[in-house]
């Protein structure tokens, strides 16, 4: 193991474990300034509680989200600083934007949301989390088309070498991410709907053998039942949607990428979708193995044209070699790389499996969200004791569909770090193996894996804490007592300080 792979598995393991808290934070940010809105429209008690009880939960995910993305962009620095002063003039610009104007105004109305229930009027504390949650989607839009240039670079011009940015207007235009950032929103709503599905179904369960059939928090949790299970069965439509204008990006763009997610070795006209493959895919000559395909489907999903071409790995490494050269350069910076020939195919494990596992957890959760609106058709409750377990586990689909969807979008594009624009500037790309900080020894870089990984682990076991407590306290946990109850307020106000 060299400093490269190490630095490629620290940056991947924080990366994804991250990622774990993004599409959650959007997704509840949009659906509790719903819940707000709909509590400032109507009066509803249940609407007020939904927005507690879900907002609480919103802040905490929030909270660790913050604390592990800091870790981001010092990584730039430790271990791929080769790459930041390449690509420094035209990344920096979207993460400035992300940093400076979307994660400031994200942060200023979160706090006047958090403390602001008492001090500000309905309807000015209602447009602080309405600004709140745009200003999430906003920050993602940056990060995303910082992401999509690495995919596929533009507005730039090649100067000594290096890229400099030219049209900041052609980077956040971006057809890339144009692409990527519906797809993106769809999964951050697919990941909420199912939360709120999975924790209802609990807490109606719940209510079912421990409380009165008119108790008035069921309607708490009935509605959130019946949201989460629709914003879920959309969003998953809104990702196959996109994703299909993705796919045509990705086989104009980024040839390679397709054809490992397929493991298509050799050229096919018209190409079959493999639905699933047996044998040893990790060969690029796929001479062992045998795949069951749905004929001419993946010729439609590339090219809209049930006839197209698409083109297999082991034709691509040819045309690769040509434009991009045989060998990586002389360089005593690239270690054991140096001199050696390159490597244009991805991990075609990762790649094939890794794509079919995103479809596969997200046609999961789909079908969950799908069961819950039809066992609750015309307000019935669910009375089977297997749906709450279902529900409840069905919440891990969509974080590990959205979890592969990126391993495979990462992985696919190697051994690019920042990969060739096939229409664009003549030799703005750049392999991974170039990236990495010289002078960082294996040692080093073990040690802030390591360090790296057990803090984010302990992390974990602290939001797994957080979260369970209050789920399990439910909406008595985050509703102020009443008068004359003598009740104090639960601890955990005090401990987080969401000023509820």
């Amino acid at each position: 193991m060299d400093v490269l792979d190490v630095a490629r598995w620290q940056f991947g393991i924080t990366t994804v474990y991250h990622f774990l808290m993004v599409p959650l934070t959007i997704g509840l940010s949009l659906l509790v300034a719903g819940m707000q809105t709909a509590w400032y429209r109507t009066g509803k008690p249940q609407y007020l509680k939904m927005t507690k009880f879900w907002g609480k939960l919103m802040l905490i995910n929030f909270a660790m989200g913050v604390v592990t993305g800091i870790v981001q962009e010092f990584q730039f620095g430790m271990n791929w600083s080769a790459y930041s002063r390449f690509v420094g003039d035209v990344f920096g610009a979207p993460l400035a934007m992300e940093g400076l104007l979307a994660f400031f105004v994200e942060s200023t109305f979160l706090g006047l949301w958090i403390f602001g229930w008492d001090r500000l009027s309905k309807r000015l504390h209602l447009a602080s989390v309405w600004a709140f949650s745009l200003a999430t989607m906003l920050s993602a839009y940056f990060i995303l088309a910082a992401n999509s240039w690495m995919q596929h670079p533009v507005g730039i011009e090649l100067v000594d070498g290096r890229p400099q940015l030219n049209s900041i207007w052609a980077l956040l235009s971006n057809s890339t991410v144009l692409a990527a950032f519906p797809h993106a929103i769809a999964g951050c709503f697919a990941v909420a709907g199912t939360f709120l599905v999975g924790i209802a179904a609990w807490h109606l369960a719940r209510k079912h053998r421990d409380t009165a059939a008119d108790d008035p928090d069921r309607k708490v949790w009935f509605a959130s039942l019946r949201l989460g299970s629709w914003v879920g069965l959309v969003a998953f439509a809104a990702v196959a949607f996109t994703g299909d204008l993705q796919s045509k990006l990705m086989f104009e763009q980024q040839p390679m990428k397709m054809a490992a997610a397929e493991a298509l070795c050799h050229t096919e006209q018209p190409a079959g979708f493999s639905v699933f493959a047996y044998g040893d895919v990790q060969r690029p000559d796929c001479e062992n193995v045998k795949s069951i395909t749905v004929p001419a489907l993946l010729s439609f999903l590339a090219n809209g044209d049930v006839d197209s071409e698409v083109k297999g790995v082991q034709q691509l490494v040819g045309e690769y070699k040509a434009r991009y050269g045989e060998n990586y350069p002389v360089d005593a910076r690239l270690g054991e790389l140096s001199g050696k020939p390159i490597d244009y195919v991805p991990n075609l494990p990762v790649t094939y499996w890794g794509f079919r596992l995103m479809i596969g957890f997200g046609a999961i959760a789909a079908a969950a969200a799908a069961l819950a609106l039809w066992l609750t058709r015309r307000g019935r409750v669910p009375r089977s004791r297997w749906f709450a377990p279902l529900a409840l586990a069905s919440i891990a689909t969509p974080f590990l569909a959205n979890s592969f969807g990126w391993i495979f979008t990462e992985m696919g594009r190697q051994p690019f770090v920042v990969a060739p624009n096939p229409t664009g500037v003549d030799g703005v790309w750049m392999y991974t193996a170039q990236a990495v900080s010289a002078g960082v020894t294996v040692s080093e870089a073990l040690f802030s894996l390591v360090a790296l990984t057990t803090v984010y682990g302990v992390l974990a076991v602290v939001e797994v804490f957080l979260l369970r407590r209050f789920v399990r306290a439910g909406v008595e946990g985050v509703m102020p007592p009443e008068p004359d109850s003598g009740a104090k307020p639960d601890s955990g106000d005090d401990v987080l300080a969401f000023a509820y």
